[in-house]
């Protein structure tokens, strides 16, 4: 053997052992087809079943609104835990955390609870991403800690407030409830829907977001698991 054979290929390690390739058709690949979108949090499904991710452990700085109800924003608070990302929640209703924030991480403090204008400064990282949940009533301050890199910020707001438009604006990301109707055409407005999706807007049944970015919109259900319910209890959009 030639002194070039035994030297590692560079990048890519030692030579492995020798064996058969295994290949499939196409059509024996087919079945073993996944539905997988984005690295993140998968918040429900869409209309067609398929699992609908949202991406809020990023490089960059992302803000999201959602309108719409506590129980939503608290199961992807315990989502968000789950992948890894630690979550601060800013909230002027601690009482209506704190079983939630005791039961995550199993025993390992994952969401931390802050009062409104307290929340210290997280020091993000690649390695430690957080996800900050401001619940912080209809017309929230703004937040000593907003996003940045590996810092997501997520602001709940129970109906289409005055500083909604303010929020949407800023977000790159905007998950609408059920609203009454007048508020559904201003959300319309807004956010460009056509009047088809504007309508189901105060329709939309609990635990049903209309998710929409600059491009796109995305109706989903978000399905609670077994440990959600016997944590959070059923989907509603009112609290």
């Amino acid at each position: 053997m030639s002194s070039s054979a035994a030297r590692p290929r560079i990048g890519f390690g030692l030579i492995g052992p020798r064996r058969d390739r295994h290949t499939l058709s196409l059509d024996q690949l087919e079945p073993l087809a996944l539905p997988v979108g984005d690295d993140g949090v998968i918040i429900g499904v869409d209309a067609e079943g398929r699992p609908s991710v949202l991406g809020v452990n990023r490089p960059t700085a992302y803000d999201v609104t959602l309108i719409g109800g506590l129980w939503t924003a608290q199961v992807l608070a315990l989502r968000a835990a789950a992948t890894g990302a630690r979550v601060t929640v800013e909230t002027g209703r601690a009482p209506a955390w704190t079983a939630l924030a005791q039961a995550a991480g199993g025993g390992q403090q994952c969401i931390s609870l802050h009062d409104v204008g307290r929340v210290p400064p997280q020091g993000a990282s690649a390695g430690s991403p957080v996800v900050v949940i401001r619940d912080c009533g209809m017309r929230p301050p703004r937040g000593r800690v907003v996003s940045a890199p590996w810092q997501s910020v997520v602001t709940l707001l129970p109906y289409l407030s005055p500083v909604a438009p303010r929020l949407m604006e800023k977000s790159g990301l905007v998950g609408v409830q059920r609203v009454a109707p007048d508020e559904a055409a201003r959300v319309g407005e807004l956010m460009h829907l056509p009047r088809t999706e504007v309508e189901a807007l105060s329709t939309l049944a609990d635990g049903v977001t209309l998710w929409c970015t600059a491009r796109d919109r995305q109706f989903v259900m978000t399905q609670a698991t077994d440990a959600e319910t016997g944590l959070l209890g059923g989907a509603r959009r009112m609290d």
